[in-house]
């Protein structure tokens, strides 16, 4: 049987890192098995769904490198819909109802006082056919899922055996009033058809899936393996949920933060193996195992994607990143040994260009009041130019010779000299790109 993923995003929105989860894990395991990644849109929902989130989802998939097999939009599948949902009637496992959401709050909150779970009463089960079309002259009528109700039991990938008493779980709406078919059916008959064999989501879905496997299998389908992630939570264990807008894939991307950072991290967040920086998707693929990750809630520190960023950018060959040095302004004879010089003091790619207005402009010299007389002697001793590789250490050599200085106290100054700065690249590395500083 060939594995067929799917990543069913909602282009309601940006896509953030814990969508970007989800998509991570269903892609990998397809590649893994040579089988087929999907993107699927679910897009039902006319007022929200929008094609530039639309494109946004294919933006931010496709800059990480998660290319999709095919794609497919719900929008375009609402006959499909109609006829599932005819088959259902036609059976006796879709029935209408007329309560309207006050009326349904009142009936959980006297449940609840009533010491019983908060499900619904299938009372419009018990309705006529004279008080059903009374209620649809007043209002629309939306149509639930009639459940059997027995246990639902499925060995999750991640949680392990999973059994839900589907006494305990409402029937679920599958068509609203106005007609929009919801998610839970949607996808349902989507998997179906669609041959989906596994799928990996949110822990948040538990329920659904309950609710999906008896759907699915009163379609006539069976239903794929599933399992069930964790949900990130923020660094000190609170809920990201209300911080999940600040990250967004775009607003990272607009960060500096490295496609592979991103992946390395998400592909191991959670698990029992440590985060490393992978060297390429194919990397990732061969080494995913969803066994090992685990139900625990995951903690997401999005400072901890700045790390394996740098450690990325630094392990660029020139030619990766050349139109870049170049667009910052550093003559094109000397590009290849700024990268080399500057590669391991910079974060992210936008880091370079400070570095390349040194080498363009020069710095302006810094220099304390107590170190004025020793800089002054140090550069009355500079060699002319042009200089190169061995230029800073012949020079600090004959400077500390000649003053006594030595270490910090040498060094430091120098470097503030030159640069205006008191740390970065090997100054043997940056003293051939350098200019002359003008006297301090």
């Amino acid at each position: 049987m060939s594995v067929v993923t799917r990543f069913a995003p909602s282009p309601t929105g940006w896509l953030h890192v814990g969508n970007l989860r989800t998509a991570l894990m269903n892609f990998l395991i397809a590649r893994k098995a040579g089988g087929t990644f999907i993107l699927r849109l679910d897009d039902t929902d006319r007022e929200r769904s929008r094609p530039e989130y639309a494109e946004g989802i294919r933006t931010d998939l496709a800059w990480l490198g998660l290319a999709w097999d095919r794609e497919e939009a719900q929008s375009a599948r609402l006959d499909r819909y109609a006829e599932a949902a005819e088959a259902l009637r036609a059976a006796g496992r879709l029935y209408e109802c007329f309560e309207t959401p006050a009326e349904l709050d009142l009936k959980r909150k006297k449940a609840l006082t009533m010491g019983r779970p908060p499900v619904y009463d299938r009372a419009a089960l018990d309705l006529s056919a004279d008080d059903k079309a009374r209620l649809r002259a007043e209002r629309g009528g939306y149509w639930r899922f009639l459940l059997d109700r027995q246990r639902i039991d499925w060995n999750d990938g991640i949680m392990g055996p999973v059994s839900i008493d589907a006494a305990s779980v409402s029937d679920p709406v599958l068509i609203r009033a106005d007609g929009q078919v919801l998610y839970t059916f949607a996808s349902s008959v989507d998997d179906v058809d669609m041959g989906v064999t596994h799928i990996v989501r949110g822990a948040d879905h538990v329920t659904n899936t309950a609710t999906q496997i008896q759907i699915m299998r009163a379609l006539g389908g069976s239903p794929p393996a599933f399992a069930h992630h964790s949900l990130l939570t923020g660094p000190q264990g609170e809920a990201l949920s209300k911080r999940l807008g600040t990250l967004s894939l775009r607003d990272l991307r607009a960060r500096g933060v490295e496609p592979m950072a991103l992946l390395s991290l998400m592909a191991r967040l959670g698990s029992s193996k440590p985060v490393e920086l992978a060297g390429s998707l194919d990397e990732l693929i061969a080494d995913f195992d969803i066994g090992t990750f685990n139900a625990a809630p995951t903690k997401f520190d999005a400072d901890d994607l700045m790390p394996l960023t740098k450690a990325e950018n630094a392990r660029k060959p020139f030619a990766a990143v050349r139109d870049r040095v170049l667009a910052a302004g550093v003559p094109a004879e000397a590009a290849e040994a700024f990268w080399a010089a500057v590669k391991g003091n910079i974060t992210v790619m936008d880091d370079i260009s400070p570095w390349a207005a040194l080498v363009r402009d020069g710095a302006a010299p810094v220099v304390a009041p107590e170190d004025a007389e020793f800089v002054a002697a140090a550069l009355a001793m500079l060699p002319p130019e042009p200089w190169g590789p061995s230029t800073w250490g012949d020079w600090t050599r004959a400077v500390a010779q000649a003053t006594g200085r030595k270490g910090r106290a040498l060094f430091r100054p120098l470097r503030l000299a030159l640069t205006g700065r008191e740390a970065g690249p090997e100054m043997a590395a940056l003293m051939p790109l350098l200019r002359r500083p003008a006297a301090p």
